[in-house]
């Protein structure tokens, strides 16, 4: 078994697209709507389907914001560098709730992004050996 997606509910797709490809850096790598069903699927990530897991992002058409919930917690991403991405994202338009710096109790550097429909993205810097690992 391996982990193929992560699907979150979007009120408009093309802003959570762009956030996702011009702001985090993925690509879209597949977009489908089904007319039947009211809904349209995008899929996102940082490589292929076949080697990597990516995000699918699903628009329902006649629904234009979610409830959160308190039960989401967040998607992590793993960064070089944890203050630089901060810096990026802001000059990209993103929204960080969260600066750089070390987790609460950890020596971890850590920040939070926080998406167009409101969910959290924890960018976790990570040194060579951690992403080799």
């Amino acid at each position: 078994m391996r982990m193929l997606h992560t699907m979150l509910r979007v009120g408009n797709l093309e802003q959570s697209i762009k956030f996702y490809t011009e702001v985090l850096g993925m690509t879209l790598l597949r977009k489908r709507d089904y007319p039947e069903g009211r809904f349209t699927l995008a899929f996102v990530g940082y490589g292929d389907e076949e080697n990597h897991t990516v995000l699918e992002l699903t628009h329902n058409w006649d629904t234009s914001s979610y409830d959160l919930g308190n039960a989401y917690g967040h998607i992590a991403l793993g960064v070089a560098d944890a203050y630089a991405a901060c810096e990026q994202i802001k000059t990209l338009g993103g929204k960080v709730v969260r600066e750089a710096g070390p987790m609460k109790g950890g020596v971890t550097v850590i920040a939070f992004v926080e998406d167009p429909d409101g969910y959290k993205i924890e960018l976790i810097q990570q040194d060579d050996n951690a992403r080799n690992n």
